[in-house]
């Protein structure tokens, strides 16, 4: 489906990118190199991704091409949907998904629901910064360091610095030929790992703060809700990264960080019922990509997130109780 998927692309004048809301380096790496990639074609190109992106990503290229919102009434020959498990990832504006003629769908995400015309679902990759290097070299595309940068960028987060189970051989291969093409890694790496806000070490203090562990130390619990983002002036994207505090916890196999969204309470009736999103991290043992599609969500089997509307209360037992039996 590749050829047919660069012979759409060739002959599409207007495009949407997008990835999934709330993005980490690889959603953010595969939309900017694809974006910069088709403008180099002399296409119209609309980045969009509904959430802002990270502080730590702002030194990515062209990073402020990415716009939160669509105008009414715009057109587009097609879409490229990358790193989204599902087209709802997107986040409010999936839906205009249905009035583009033709979607693209790249993503690495074994839970993939195969959404979209075209597909390229790869979950051996590493990253779907991999896939769209792939696609880019069969199209034979020009990477110059903007590109890399972002291709790297993407690699180098979605494998943890290269210490997480999906680090492959392409891994390494596409990194050292990205550096060859322009990329400074320590400069990345002091961007992604070595800038923090205030706001976000004040948040980090109060996640750690609300650290639990399960009865048999298997499972570590972490709560982030809407007063501690507002106290700390911090934002859903300074959530990024935190959760692996709680993963490195001796013994412990999952780890667990609900957050609360910002659409805050829902519409029940019950006022203790609120919207939150958890993310899940294994130590490889528990595959947590069939615990989150239980409840409608994703991801791999080392790591993977749902959303759920529930009472904190409520959602902090089902997830103890199902961590006591491990």
């Amino acid at each position: 489906m590749m050829e047919e998927i660069i012979a759409l692309l060739r002959k599409s004048e207007t495009l949407l990118v997008t990835s999934h809301a709330n993005p980490d380096g690889d959603a953010i790496g595969a939309l900017l190199a694809m974006g910069l990639a088709l403008k180099g074609l002399n296409k119209r190109v609309t980045l969009y991704n509904e959430s802002p992106i990270p502080a730590v990503y702002r030194f990515l290229p062209s990073v402020d091409a990415v716009c939160g919102d669509i105008p009414a009434g715009q057109r587009f020959d097609a879409a490229v949907v990358l790193d989204c498990g599902d087209m709802t990832r997107i986040g409010e504006r999936f839906t205009l998904l249905k009035e583009i003629p033709r979607v693209v769908n790249i993503d690495h995400h074994l839970t993939n629901t195969g959404f979209g015309h075209y597909r390229i679902i790869d979950p051996g990759a590493c990253a779907s910064t991999e896939i769209v290097f792939r696609l880019l070299k069969r199209m034979e595309i020009p990477i110059d360091s903007d590109i890399a940068t972002s291709i790297y960028t993407g690699i180098l987060t979605d494998t943890g610095s290269f210490r997480f189970a999906n680090t492959n051989a392409a891994a390494f291969d596409i990194c050292a030929e990205m550096v060859e093409r322009g990329v400074i890694p320590h400069e990345v790496a002091r961007h992604v790992y070595g800038t923090y806000s205030l706001g976000r070490i004040k948040l980090l203090n109060m996640a750690l703060d609300s650290l639990e562990i399960s009865v048999n130390g298997k499972l570590s619990l972490m709560t982030l809700t809407r007063n501690m983002f507002e106290e700390t002036g911090t934002h859903l994207e300074d959530v990024d990264g935190l959760i692996n505090y709680a993963k490195r916890i001796e013994d412990v196999r999952v780890a667990a960080l609900i957050v609360e969204t910002r659409n805050g309470r829902s519409g029940n009736a019950r006022g203790d019922v609120r919207r939150f999103h958890v993310s899940l991290r294994s130590d490889g043992s528990v595959d947590v990509a069939a615990i989150a599609a239980a409840y409608g969500g994703g991801g791999h089997a080392a790591a993977a997130g749902f959303g759920i509307e529930a009472s904190l209360a409520d959602l902090k037992l089902r997830i103890i109780d199902w961590a006591n039996g491990l």
